[in-house]
């Protein structure tokens, strides 16, 4: 497309937008292998889970500045929003671009303990990753695949005083996809998931710890001052591979639809969510939380009927439905601070979708945006997600906090993107795997309510974290 002439005013940075759309065969796994060994990546789906998640796809690269927020620095919300607005498009252009899709911006993550800034809670876990509290990449190039049109769409913005100009910008996005279609990536080995042994594995807590925590967690509940807590527990493994021969095996046999991939020199995240936080399209928001879990064994025959039995015990649990109704209520009570009155509803009932290693009960809620408001107050309306914290939101926090050992960082949190067009599309950093240090931390957890069996509660977060542990397993290099 033509552009016209960008400006940068006392304000914001005016950015033209350009694109390219090339119809071309995808390999999901070339792509995130070429993009991993850029500076500063970030993948956002890059497999095949994404055609039934949000459709799109994402790599980018080599940002053009970074916004990082630390632990003991001052108003986190107005600094966000000061940067997020720095860059605006060009409101006049006229682009065909589909609905929703990432056309350039930031991506990157907002840990769980951000919300100390929006709640005053407790702080008596320890900080042992040390990770910021927020870090976003600006980033003026993207590639991008839809899954379902199966198109690929070079995008680039044009900012004032660049020294590579839009073309150049489209061609070298053009030449990664050629140089995808001749790289062959081997696919990772598999696991026994269902085998894999978390006995071993160092972790912030042991079962006896657990199993306390759960009690008087219940106790909480029993006297009135909640209904729901989420609880988790992180596990600690070894690691000596590269972070993308993780995101590598987790695409290939635990794909899931919020799956993202970030690499830092610091640290490096590979998440495998199946939950969505926000998505914010032409105004409306939704959320779509996750609540209740059950195993999904491998697609054979011998394991049909006990699949068929995970599914219906997961539909008629009224423990499961009890939990899902209450937050709910709770991300319908978020959403109503920040959306025109009476346009919150849920829009999808309660259902049960299939990932590939487990089974889950999830909703949708959506509302429209009142008129002016932006991002950070979104943030700051409905972060962290009810699903992973419990209810009423700020009593459960606090629980957390009391419970467990270490802070959560950005397991969790949101990992995903905040286009300059004002869409936005985050996860629930949850299956989400932290890699620093020559170490791999996964956290996994669940509600617990008034009728938790413990040993059920700890079988889960084991269940969930066997598909992370199993990857790390698998792919670490001998020595």
């Amino acid at each position: 497309m033509t552009a016209t002439t960008c400006a940068e005013t006392d304000e914001h940075i005016i950015c033209c937008l350009h694109y390219k759309v090339i119809e071309a065969s995808a390999d999901l796994a070339a792509l995130n292998e070429i993009f991993s060994q850029f500076k500063f990546p970030s993948i956002i789906g890059g497999n095949k889970a994404k055609a039934d998640a949000d459709r799109f796809s994402y790599w980018a690269a080599e940002p053009k500045e970074i916004f990082e927020f630390r632990d003991g620095s001052e108003r986190p919300f107005e600094k966000l929003q000061k940067n997020l607005d720095k860059y605006k498009l060009k409101t006049e252009q006229d682009n065909h671009l589909p609905k929703g899709i990432f056309c350039g911006g930031w991506i990157g993550y907002f840990s769980y303990e951000l919300g100390r800034y929006i709640e005053r809670l407790p702080r008596t876990t320890t900080d042992d990753l040390e990770m910021p509290l927020m870090r976003l990449c600006f980033y003026d190039k993207v590639l991008c695949y839809d899954h379902i049109d199966k198109k690929f769409w070079l995008i680039a913005l044009e900012l004032p005083g660049d020294i590579e100009k839009p073309k150049g910008k489209l061609d070298a996005l053009e030449k990664i996809l050629v140089q995808s279609q001749n790289l062959s990536v081997p696919i990772p080995a598999p696991a026994e998931i269902e085998n894999i042994d978390v006995s071993n594995i160092r972790c912030n807590m042991d079962k006896d710890y657990y199993i306390r925590s759960v009690e008087k967690i219940k106790r909480y509940i029993y006297d009135g001052i909640v209904y729901q807590v989420n609880f988790s527990q992180r596990f600690e493994a070894d690691y000596n591979a590269r972070p993308i021969d993780l995101y590598h095996w987790q695409n290939q046999y635990n794909a899931s639809g919020y799956a993202a991939f970030i690499d830092w020199d610091d640290f490096s995240i590979v998440s495998a969510s199946p939950e969505m936080f926000i998505t914010i399209e032409d105004g409306i928001i939704s959320t779509k939380p996750i609540k209740g879990t059950r195993p999904r064994l491998a697609d054979v025959e011998e394991n049909t009927k006990i699949n068929q039995r995970n599914v219906n015990d997961l539909l008629h649990s009224q423990k499961e439905r009890a939990e899902l109704n209450m937050i709910i209520d709770l991300e319908r009570n978020d959403i109503a601070r920040i959306c025109v009155p009476g346009t919150r509803k849920v829009v999808q009932a309660r259902s049960i979708e299939s990932y590939p290693t487990v089974f889950h009960a999830v909703a949708t809620v959506a509302g429209r945006l009142r008129g002016g408001i932006c991002f950070s107050e979104v943030l700051k309306g409905v972060f962290p997600g009810g699903s992973i914290t419990g209810a009423p939101k700020v009593s459960s926090m606090e629980i957390i906090d009391e419970t467990e050992p270490t802070e959560r960082a950005v397991y969790t949190g949101s990992i995903g993107f905040i286009g300059i067009d004002g869409n936005a599309a985050l996860n629930i950093a949850i299956r989400t795997i932290i890699i620093t240090g020559k170490k791999a931390y996964a956290q996994t957890g669940g509600g617990i309510v008034a009728d938790s069996n413990v040993q059920d509660e700890w079988d889960e977060t084991i269940t969930k974290a066997r598909a992370l542990l199993a990857s790390i397993k698998t792919v670490m290099r001998s020595e």
